[in-house]
């Protein structure tokens, strides 16, 4: 895997680039490898103080930087807003910009209402371990108890959890599924059926760059990730959407 200082340094290149003239800015999960925030002292967060002073800038500029957790950065209960100001999403977030209405979410654990039955049993039972272990994560019982370990203990833990998380993407990485498979399309082909109607439907977390059209008038945008793909999306001031990459700097 890469370097870890260049490839801050890298995001926050980008970052850099959107001040110039982004007025919103989103992110959509996993921006860190892990991130939970204890009871204790942590001196781990040293690690990432560059990337939050810039995110920190960012708002004092006066840009709505808004931040959704992800599968590694559930657990922040209040420190990252201080740290940056950045606007917490724990949940789904829906906005009209430009004229154009829009739904955002990491995307874990978004699956249309009848996907499992229509699944192998083998594929349903990963799929429940997977949705088990995220309950698991989320349980405030578990994070009380978890924020009282020395951040020394639980961040080897939660380190090492997210290195083999990553690395298990870098070797088997999961392919775009086709429209009738992929659980982000249908689910957002369910949502947009029951209504309201959204333009865009942008999610995080399958690290695949995508953008369907699944209606006349809605697009499902996967963004893909910024440690494999680096691939991002950006909308013009008349509501107009488009997957971009970053460019390696020299």
């Amino acid at each position: 895997m890469a370097n870890p200082y260049e490839h801050e340094k890298r995001v926050i290149q980008l970052l850099n680039e959107m001040k110039k003239d982004a007025t919103h800015v989103y992110l959509l999960g996993d921006m860190f490898d892990f991130w939970f925030e204890y009871v204790w002292h942590d001196r781990s967060k040293r690690m990432y103080v560059s990337f939050i002073r810039t995110l920190n800038h960012m708002v004092k500029r006066g840009i709505h930087v808004h931040f959704f957790t992800g599968n590694h950065d559930i657990w922040t209960f209040g420190g990252l807003h201080q740290m940056t100001g950045m606007k917490i999403h724990h949940k789904p977030y829906s906005v009209t910009l430009n004229g154009k209405r829009i739904f955002m979410a990491h995307g874990d654990g978004l699956v249309p209402e009848d996907y499992m039955s229509k699944l192998p049993k083998k594929q349903q039972k990963r799929i429940r371990q997977f949705m088990k272990l995220r309950a698991f994560f989320h349980s405030p019982t578990a994070q009380f108890f978890y924020k009282l370990l020395p951040p020394t203990i639980g961040n080897a833990i939660g380190y090492e959890w997210s290195r083999r998380s990553r690395q298990k993407e870098l070797d088997h990485p999961c392919p775009y599924k086709g429209e009738d498979q992929e659980e982000l399309v249908l689910y957002s082909k369910e949502q947009e059926a029951k209504g309201p109607h959204y333009d865009y439907y942008i999610f995080g977390h399958r690290h695949i760059a995508l953008d369907l059209q699944i209606t006349k008038e809605s697009r499902v945008v996967i963004l893909g990730d910024l440690f494999k793909r680096w691939t991002y999306a950006k909308m013009d001031e008349k509501g107009k959407l488009e997957l971009c990459t970053v460019e390696q700097s020299n």
